[in-house]
């Protein structure tokens, strides 16, 4: 059994593999095509798009995002667009079951959705990582094209340029990935879709009519998200951080360097000789020709001049002409500028000064200030080299919208997963766990079988604390299953003790009266009788439960339990009572309502059958009109178990032999019961016995011959 389930496991995941392989591969080949076609289209979703009608969401933005991993070993900027094609495999899952069923409108709001996403956000991501410029190719050209004829500016035309030229791209890319999942067996489709992996949405039905059912995957899915986004600021911020700083420390390196070059070019002791002499020194001109020369080599290099600091200013030595500003003469004494003033004792006493930052009316300036000293140590001048870091900022903004992009991209997928794997391993199992206890039924032997078997058939194994519960939760309820079973054993024991001994009890009280105790019996018979078609019926709806059924019947032989307080005299006297005696007689209905009173009070506690069976014997003999005894209750106010076993008693009194008369016929008996109808009896009582009558036949019948 486990050897089976292991090699179903592994064909299952084994699919999933295939799927992700060859739908990568239909993503580079119709990239690589449009390529060596020389088409300006991509073509490397198609195997994006197949993915979600396959699969879902698993398949679907696993191909996406390594898609562009790959394709970044051709192109190295392809890694950053990770986000846009996670985005197209997302919104093609969602729009995915509309796409298999060929619904044109869906279809054509998805080529729209997916060329949004490549043409438009993607366009805004390629003006970003490439430093506010849409690089070159067909898409520039259309884009100046579209320029000449409607004039609407550099930015708005690329970026119209890129959407058009998507939505043609994502057109095709769609009809091509629909008509490879059409022409695929309906077979095979049919068996992805039991795969483990299928996961094509993100919430159900029964989410959006219980909100707390989806509650667990919505805190899943916002702790993951809230894990990804702080993960990936803070990989962002540091990673920013170390590239300003690398960048910094580049190009104070590259002025270093600069600096150092010149250093090594220049005759220290003739500095003073350059400083009074200027351009007739010997040497003079090449020294300076250098420094021109180092500077144009470098775009990063703004400004290389070579000064001596004093106490009365700045001494040029060497200075270069630039576009802004004419060079100073050699030996000429100017103010101190911004970074001189900030380290000029340093500078004054020749010691080395730092790498310095300043925003001034030049731009951005990294200044890096190189001592030229003697054999001696000391500090004759300085070669100051200014680095221009303007560019900076664009590239750190470059830097971040591209690391931005690829986090995102990475943070998506990481989502998916996550919430997938707390879909099928958090989610799915506790709420099958929660359906299952929710339906677990306790009503008889029967229900509690098919619920122990229903709960049994979940096969949880997430091999956690998870499966763990869920064992508990087995365990707990097959004990619960077990102890109920045994307590309604001996409660069916208890209750037929219990029905017996009334039975007996009924049989002494009425063997008193020289009856053969069928009475109590048959009574109870025509209660049930009755009782049954009043529910049937509808009569009564609301009082007669199941519950409430077995309670009358079951007490019903109780109804003449008061005659033990009758004299034998009395009872069985074979003629007509006195009046006198008759008042004793009915004293047998409050004495049998008093005789359960104490058993009420014996037991202690509420008690339904009891009540029951106190209704029965106190009250079988009012009438409907309010004419019977003991109270003189009328119409509803009689309890309704009372108003039945009225009927049954009277009938059967009808049809008996009794030491004061012969009995009547079934026909004559029956006459008498629809005579007193609305007098003597409820008239829904002896509706629903005369539509009974068949039945009522049959037990009276089945009684005599007992």
């Amino acid at each position: 059994m486990t050897k089976l389930k292991s090699t179903r496991l592994r064909k299952t995941w084994l699919s999933l593999v295939y799927i992700i392989i060859i739908c990568i591969a239909l993503n580079l080949l119709g990239a690589r095509l449009c390529g060596a076609l020389g088409l300006p289209l991509y073509l490397d979703n198609i195997g994006t798009v197949l993915a979600a009608l396959l699969g879902g969401y698993i398949p679907c933005v696993t191909v996406g995002f390594f898609s562009n991993i790959i394709n970044s070993i051709f192109s190295s900027y392809s890694i950053y667009y990770c986000v846009i094609t996670v985005m197209i495999a997302i919104t093609a899952v969602i729009f995915a079951h509309h796409m298999r069923r060929l619904r044109i409108k869906y279809i054509l709001f998805a080529i729209l959705a997916f060329a949004i996403m490549g043409g438009g956000i993607g366009g805004l991501l390629t003006w970003m990582i490439y430093g506010m410029s849409f690089g070159e190719g067909f898409a520039v050209d259309m884009a100046s094209a579209i320029n000449k004829v409607v004039p609407m500016g550099y930015f708005a035309s690329n970026m119209l340029s890129t959407f058009l030229i998507d939505l043609v791209d994502k057109a095709i890319t769609t009809i091509i990935s629909l008509a490879i999942y059409k022409l695929l067996p309906n077979s095979l489709i049919e068996n992805l879709r039991e795969k483990e992996w299928y996961y094509i949405t993100m919430i159900g039905k029964r989410d959006k009519d219980d909100p707390r059912r989806g509650a667990l995957r919505r805190k899943v899915t916002f702790l993951v998200s809230i894990a990804a986004t702080l993960i990936a600021i803070a990989a962002i911020g540091i990673s920013t951080v170390q590239y300003y700083n690398f960048t910094i420390d580049e190009f104070a390196q590259q002025a270093k360097q600069a600096g150092s070059i010149i250093a090594t070019r220049i005759e220290t002791d003739r500095i003073d000789e350059y400083m009074n002499k200027g351009l007739d020194a010997e040497g003079y001109l090449e020294n300076k020709a250098l420094m021109q020369s180092i500077s144009d080599a470098s775009d990063d290099i703004n400004y290389i001049y070579v000064y001596r600091i004093e106490k009365d200013g700045t001494h040029v030595i060497f200075d270069l002409d630039t576009d802004e500003v004419a060079a100073n003469r050699p030996g000429e004494v100017i103010p101190y500028d911004t970074t001189i003033e900030k380290y000029a004792d340093l500078l004054i006493k020749g010691e080395d000064m730092p790498m310095d930052i300043t925003s001034n009316q030049y731009g951005w300036i990294l200044t890096v200030y190189t001592p030229l000293r003697e054999v001696h140590g000391k500090t004759l001048c300085y070669i100051g080299v200014d680095m221009s870091m303007n560019k900076l900022s664009s590239e750190v903004f470059m830097f971040i919208a591209r690391l931005v992009s690829l986090f995102i991209g990475v943070a998506v997928v990481i989502r998916t997963y996550a919430v997938w794997l707390a879909e099928r391993r958090i989610v799915t199992p506790v709420n099958k766990i929660a359906d299952a206890a929710n339906r677990f039924s306790y009503d008889n032997p029967v229900a509690r079988e098919v619920s122990m078997n229903m709960l049994n058939n979940l096969d949880i194994h997430t091999g956690d604390e998870l499966e763990n519960l869920y064992d508990a939760y087995r365990r707990t309820s097959a004990d619960t299953v077990l102890y109920i079973n045994e307590v309604q054993n001996k409660n069916e024991q208890i209750t037929r003790l219990q029905n017996g001994l009334i039975l007996v009890l009924a049989d002494m009280v009425e063997s008193r009266d020289q009856c053969t105790g069928d009475h109590v019996r048959k009574t109870a018979a025509y209660c049930e009788i009755i009782l049954r078609q009043m529910q049937k019926e509808g009569i009564y709806a609301d009082k007669l439960t199941e519950d409430f059924i077995a309670e009358v019947v079951n007490s019903a032989p109780l109804h003449d339990v008061g005659k033990i307080k009758v004299s034998d005299t009395i009872l069985n006297k074979p003629g007509k009572l006195t009046d006198e005696e008759f008042g004793v007689m009915k004293g047998h209905t409050t004495a049998g309502g008093e005789i359960i009173d104490k058993a009420i009070a014996t037991v202690g506690e509420e008690s339904e059958y009891l009540n029951e069976a106190k209704n029965l014997a106190a009250y079988h003999h009012e009438k409907w009109n309010g004419t019977g005894y003991p109270e003189g209750l009328s119409g509803e106010d009689i309890p309704l178990s009372a108003r039945v076993m009225a009927v049954a008693d009277v009938f059967d009194a009808l049809v008996s032999r009794r030491s004061y008369k012969e009995p009547f016929s079934v026909d004559k008996a029956l006459d008498i019961i629809r005579e007193s109808s609305g007098t003597h009896f409820d008239p829904l009582v002896v509706q629903a016995f005369l539509d009974a009558e068949d039945e009522v036949r049959r037990v009276q019948k089945l009684n005599l011959e007992v």
